[in-house]
């Protein structure tokens, strides 16, 4: 177990926005606590978990779209995305072929474990649809969010998580965010216990 849910990364130089490219970022806006079980925070523990939530891997191992970049204040600076994830509807095999086609929840996942701020924390990158639809970065939290609060399982691996939401980590409104689309400033933050 880690000390602390996760370090602020605007302590350390940081953002709550990855890079994505053309100028602006999508909103961190979910975390996934340092506090949680350890095997949770790992590359092959957060997989298993999104499949528990209604997510998986890409299509065919697949990836659709560069990867985005996020510096997580941890010193060290910026840092790829660790994975992807995404919706399945209901299928964790090929179900992610459908949401690269049509669109759907996906997520991207930072891991803040820099040598100035290893708290260990997961940073999700939560969007809905992939023209981002209005408001798609407040509905992409929080349908993440009610499906992962509770008691979960995939793979004979059982989850307990619990919720809170967060203010003051992300400003409010459209500046510097990606397509220009506003947010809420609410950042969720999730502990997720294996019972």
């Amino acid at each position: 177990m880690r000390a602390v849910d996760f370090f602020d990364p605007a302590v350390g130089g940081g953002s709550m926005l990855d890079n994505a490219g053309a100028g602006g970022g999508e909103p961190l806006n979910v975390i996934i606590s340092g506090l949680s079980s350890a095997d949770v925070l790992s590359d092959t523990g957060i997989v298993n978990y999104a499949r528990a939530i209604g997510f998986s891997t890409e299509c065919f191992g697949v990836h659709l779209g560069d990867p985005q970049s996020a510096n997580l204040g941890d010193g060290n600076g910026f840092v790829n995305q660790t994975i992807e994830l995404r919706q399945d509807f209901g299928d964790p095999d090929v179900g992610t072929c459908l949401e690269s086609l049509v669109g759907g929840n996906h997520f991207r996942v930072y891991r803040q474990n820099g040598p100035t701020a290893n708290s260990g924390a997961l940073f999700l990158a939560r969007s809905q649809s992939h023209t981002i639809a209005p408001n798609g970065y407040n509905v992409g939290r929080d349908r993440l969010s009610s499906s992962a609060i509770g008691t979960k399982s995939f793979g004979s691996v059982t989850y307990t998580t619990v919720g809170k939401n967060l203010t003051g980590l992300l400003l409010p409104g459209a500046t510097g965010v990606n397509h220009g689309i506003a947010t809420d400033g609410i950042t969720t933050l999730l502990t997720v216990t294996i019972n």
